[in-house]
């Protein structure tokens, strides 16, 4: 298998297995979400093993991580096939990392925020009436820790803020489902903030709404709690929507 055929370049080779395991699966995997290696496309181990120069029990470990996550398949006399997106593990938050980094960033995007749309208002409304006191006054605490965050412009900190935030009123549901869902929100909320595409400066309604969706728990209120959070949601739509526009995605 060539470049030309597999739709892979040559990348640097990093010291240690695990160093060489982890640089080949993640760029295998970028370039099968962003579409360099599309479905139907046969990789051949030995033709892998030549191109990253590793060796063949790198190539497997890396295959089965991959067929792990719904992108390749191996067939007899056929070799490893890959598979559409439509098999793949779209739930899995390195899946997510890869099509962020992928020329279907934004389709990524907006897919993740509709997932939240969908569920966190209502993470908010369980919340209301499950989380204990002191978690809701922690929530509060960290609301306000969140607008300090954006007032200042402290982008670093508002990040890991805002992840915890949402971390924690998923959590606090009491939906152990729900509460999974975390790890995909701070892999959307990390891309956004590393690729640009979040405000300098949250706006001042954003920060708020978070606050607003703190106290509203605390007082265990579930509707209020729901419809700031689904304003929230509102919001991120109205902040990449000009972005789905022109890739054609909106």
């Amino acid at each position: 298998m060539d470049q030309s055929s597999s739709g892979v370049a040559p990348v640097q080779s990093a010291p240690g297995e695990a160093g060489l395991h982890a640089r080949v699966l993640d760029h295998l995997g970028t370039a099968i979400c962003g579409g360099e290696v599309p479905a139907g496309s046969v990789l051949n181990i030995d033709d892998l093993v030549d191109r990253y120069a590793v060796s063949r029990s790198v190539i497997r470990e890396v295959l089965r991580v991959l067929a792990s996550m719904g992108f390749v398949e191996t067939r007899r006399r056929v070799g490893v096939l890959i598979r559409p997106a439509a098999a793949w593990n779209v739930f899995d938050p390195q899946v997510i990392r890869w099509r962020l980094a992928s020329a279907g960033r934004m389709a990524q995007l907006r897919s993740i925020t509709e997932l939240r749309t969908a569920v966190e208002p209502h993470a908010a409304w369980l919340a209301a009436g499950r989380i204990g006191h002191d978690e809701a006054s922690e929530l509060v605490g960290l609301a306000a820790r969140m607008w300090a965050a954006g007032q200042a412009g402290d982008e670093d900190r508002f990040l890991s803020l805002d992840i915890e935030f949402h971390r924690r009123v998923l959590a606090g549901s009491g939906n152990e489902m729900f509460g999974k869902l975390q790890e995909l929100v701070a892999e959307v909320l990390t891309g956004r903030h590393h690729y640009r595409l979040m405000p300098h400066h949250p706006h001042q309604e954003a920060l708020q709404l978070h606050a607003d969706v703190a106290q509203a728990i605390q007082r265990r209120d579930g509707d209020r709690a729901r419809a700031a959070m689904v304003r929230i949601m509102e919001q991120a739509f109205d902040e990449m929507k000009s972005m789905w526009e022109q890739t054609g995605d909106g």
